[in-house]
This record gives structure tokens, sequence and C-alpha cells, in this order.
């Protein structure tokens, strides 16, 4: 979605930023003036980030600011159908913050990495989007995301990656090098979660990489509006029978208030299947 904004530059925010104490990971680089302009808007309650165009990179509802706004969010946590909340998530891409306080909210127990290049975008989110303050189960890096997955090797069970300028996909969030070293960094039932817009001509291209580098393990899920699609690749084999799917769908509904029902649906919608066991083919 696009909309008007009015771009607000919070120096004084970032020079702040600045003085806090560096993660260990974190390296001295110089300033990258091609990293784009953050703005944020609100409108009816809903506070959104941009970076250098109108799109809406992540909304938070001031009333409830756990709440995932946007439908390709909600998209992007199909991945708790084929597993439980993990002891460790690592995201790629900061934005506003959507997954952070979500996770905080209601999968308190797992330890999250967040990876964010742009100070900038830090300092808003911790400024103006009630992202967890660093603590035991929180941690936030300013890196280069497809640098720090290096190093982790089998350390985490979750990776999910936003990685959006204002205008298209990061090409290094989209190239085999990094899906490698992302099954690389996966534990041995671990799930990469990533989000694509369906417009891009290159989609096609994305998904055939991944497939090629996660053995076909590969599954996708449309959000309900905008062309966004999640997209889940499996270091493992997943629960691939409908009726079980459907059935922890209704549980995970209760606990989670999102409709996994409908993701369920949506991923039937794209992949073949004989009414019983869904496939990794698509339709």
């Amino acid at each position: 979605p696009t909309q008007p904004y009015a771009c607000v530059i919070v120096l004084a925010l970032f020079c702040l930023y600045k003085t806090m104490t560096r993660h260990p990971y974190q390296r001295l680089r110089a300033q990258q003036f091609e990293l784009p302009e953050v703005g944020i808007s609100e409108e009816d309650n809903i506070r959104s980030l941009h970076l250098g165009s109108p799109t809406i990179q992540s909304s938070m509802n001031l009333d409830d600011p756990s709440e995932l706004v946007l439908s390709y969010s909600q998209a992007m946590m199909g991945w708790l159908l084929f597993q439980d909340p993990p002891a460790h998530i690592t995201q790629i891409g900061l934005g506003g913050g959507s997954f952070a306080r979500w996770l905080a909210e209601f999968c308190p127990v797992t330890l999250q990495t967040v990876v964010e290049i742009h100070p900038q975008v830090i300092a808003i989110a911790q400024a103006m989007f009630e992202i967890p303050a660093e603590s035991d189960t929180f941690e936030l890096v300013e890196a280069d995301g497809a640098d720090f997955i290096k190093t982790m090797r089998g350390g985490t069970d979750v990776i999910m990656v936003d990685g959006f300028d204002g205008e298209q996909i990061i090409d290094a969030l989209v190239d085999v090098p990094f899906f490698q070293d992302c099954h690389t960094a996966l534990t041995e039932q671990g799930i990469f979660v990533t989000n694509w817009w369906q417009g891009d001509k290159r989609f096609d291209h994305f998904v055939e990489k991944l497939r090629i580098v996660f053995d076909d393990r590969v599954l996708l899920l449309p959000a309900l509006t905008h062309g966004n699609i999640a997209v889940f690749a499996f270091k493992d084999t997943p629960e691939m029978n409908l009726d079980k799917l459907k059935k922890r769908a209704d549980k995970l509904q209760e606990t989670y208030h999102l409709d996994f029902a409908h993701m369920v649906h949506s991923i039937k919608s794209r992949h073949q299947h004989n009414g019983k066991v869904l496939q990794f083919t698509p339709a």
C-alpha cells in the first residue's frame, strides 16, 4: 500500500543511538550514503514507517502495539503451522519492529536476534515503535544481515527475512549464497521465512533458487492483500497432512488470534495435493 506522508528526520535520535554500547559483532564502517531516508506517517491511529518512498514498510496500531497490522506480516507467522515456538529466531530487517513486538508478546521465552543495517531505522524503531528493550531474550544488532548470518552455523531455529529498500527487495537477500548461508545457520528442523512480492518479474527465479538450496522443500502462502507472498523453506520435511494442519490451525488460532485456517487454505491453493497430503510442487 502507498500513501502520502511527511518525512521525519531524527538526527538527534540518530546521534543518541550512536553513543549507545555496540553489539560485540558490530563493526565500525564508513557512513553509507546510499541508505534511504526514513520517514513516518500516522493515519487512523496507525503509525507507519517508510524508506525513501510512500510505500509502507511496517505499521503499528497505537492502541495495540503487538498487533500485526499488515497482512503480509500475518502471513509470515505461518511457520507456526509447522513448528512450535522455537528457542531462537533470527530476524533480518527490523523495520518498525512488528515481528519483534509480536514475538515478545506471544512467544516470550523465544530468544530474538534482530539484525538491521540502517542506524536511522533502529533509532526510530526504538523511539517511536515500541520495540522491546535489549535483554536476555532480545538482541538488536546493527549489521548487514547477509554478512551476519554467516556467523550462525546451526545456531538458530527460524530465520525471518524482510529486507526491502523503498522500491524493491535487497538483491543480496535473494541470491544462492545467502540462501546457502541461511541453510547452514538453521538447526536440523529449522525454517527459513521471507516476504516477497509476486509482482516482481524475478519472483519465479527467486523461488527456483531457494528450491535448489532447500531440496525443493518450499511452500508459498499468499498474503490477503497487495500481492505479497510469505515463502517458507524447510531444512527437513514438515507435517504435510492436511487434516493435521487444519486441526493445528484451529488450536493456533485460539492462542495467537491469527487466521491460521485461512493460511492452510492459501497454501493449499498454491500447491498440488491429493486432498489428504500437501505437496511442495506448485499447483
